[in-house]
């Protein structure tokens, strides 16, 4: 859609991109994207920024900087943005344009993040500014991830406010999701520090494509994280996402061992990433590595943004996707977007029960009782009280 990316849009435009809600404030039920009330435009509106300096840089010669954030680690010149396009070099200092101005605010199931092993059956408030340090040619949110603020209706919403609105709301979680939330770093961090003072966990889905620092210093207030690990060669991250994979597999074992509840999702698109040599390879990484407790969600490609060629993915591939990576040992491998399929559930690796029923986003069955198998004990590794 060329005419977001020039700042205009139809309304029929508009309500494809951000329908369905795309912004909802908590328990008021009060959307906050303009043509939504006077209320809603007081808060927000097309092209908000709020600017933070962002610690994450290192000045140059002439003004220039050098973003410390993730591995892209872009040079910047004065007046520049990176190549996230919400960070820009004033005056040989970097600045975050997306400080407290999220373009998304949703309450969503956790188990859409996806987290199945983290509060089954609460919800998550969610946030997401535009931007990203990918470009991925099959991106759900291209709309708002290839986006630059001014492109967007953002809203008013600082730290404080989305962990006033998430308690009020109910949610048990606040996830940082939709686009990808390491651009938007000093956001998440210190809503991520005030969220933790309430007693409300911090979730985080990613393409883990952050340096080690910046994340190391996220760890200790993140409670869970989903990281997609999109693919397992690197021709795949830099045809495809524009990206490199050791330093997301770096960010892989940085969380396992900073004891962040860490869940995988690989999105298998066909003719690209679903060869099951290559799935094999991830799988024994993954067992090897990070251990064979940690959940796999195979997820179901379907044809978007610049991959409208390709055909969704096959239930039959996903399914032996997860037959290989169980034969391998992985004890927790689920099949992703596709309802009502045995994939979905939580089954105990000891006695081989159904433990959590889902249906899409709805829970069936919960079998767990402290942190245990109801029907064996087995410990099954997640947060759930």
């Amino acid at each position: 859609m060329d005419s977001l990316l020039r700042g205009k849009l139809t309304r029929k435009e508009f309500l494809k991109v951000f329908g369905g809600g795309l912004a909802w404030l908590g328990l008021s039920s009060i959307p906050l994207l303009p043509s939504l009330g006077r209320r809603a435009e007081a808060q927000g509106g097309k092209g908000l920024v709020r600017k933070k300096l962002s610690p994450w840089y290192k000045p140059l010669k002439k003004g220039a900087i050098r973003c410390t954030l993730c591995p892209k680690e872009c040079w910047v010149p004065k007046g520049g943005r990176g190549y996230c396009g919400v960070r820009e070099n004033q005056g040989g200092k970097y600045y975050s344009l997306v400080y407290g101005n999220p373009c998304a605010v949703h309450t969503d199931p956790i188990e859409k993040k996806p987290l199945f092993h983290v509060l089954p059956g609460t919800f998550a408030y969610s946030i997401a500014t535009v931007g990203c340090n990918f470009d991925c040619k099959y991106c759900q949110n291209w709309q708002i991830s290839q986006a630059n603020p001014e492109d967007t209706h953002s809203i008013d919403l600082p730290p404080a406010q989305v962990v006033r609105l998430a308690a009020k709301s109910g949610c048990r979680s606040i996830a940082y999701t939709y686009t990808e939330p390491s651009i938007f770093f000093e956001y998440m961090y210190d809503t991520s520090i005030l969220a933790k003072e309430k007693g409300i966990l911090n979730v985080y889905h990613s393409n883990g494509y952050i340096n080690q620092k910046p994340l190391r210093e996220l760890c200790p207030y993140m409670d869970a994280a989903n990281i997609d690990l999109k693919g397992f060669t690197e021709k795949f991250y830099k045809d495809l996402s524009e990206g490199e994979l050791e330093p997301v597999l770096d960010t892989l074992v940085t969380l396992r061992s900073e004891g962040v509840h860490l869940e995988l999702t690989n999105l298998v698109v066909p003719t690209k990433n679903d060869d099951m040599k290559t799935i094999k390879e991830m799988c024994l990484w993954i067992r090897d590595e990070l251990g064979p407790d940690v959940p796999l969600h195979f997820s179901r490609f379907s044809p978007m943004y610049k991959l409208r060629n390709l055909p969704p993915t096959s239930v039959k591939t996903l399914e032996e996707a997860r037959r290989t990576a169980m034969d391998l040992g992985l004890e927790y491998v689920y099949v992703g977007n596709v309802s009502r399929n045995p994939g979905e559930n939580t089954y105990c690796p000891q006695c081989k029960k159904l433990v959590i029923g889902r249906i899409g986003y709805t829970l069936t069955e919960m079998n767990i009782k402290d942190g245990k198998c109801k029907f064996c004990g087995h410990p099954i590794p997640g947060i759930w009280k």
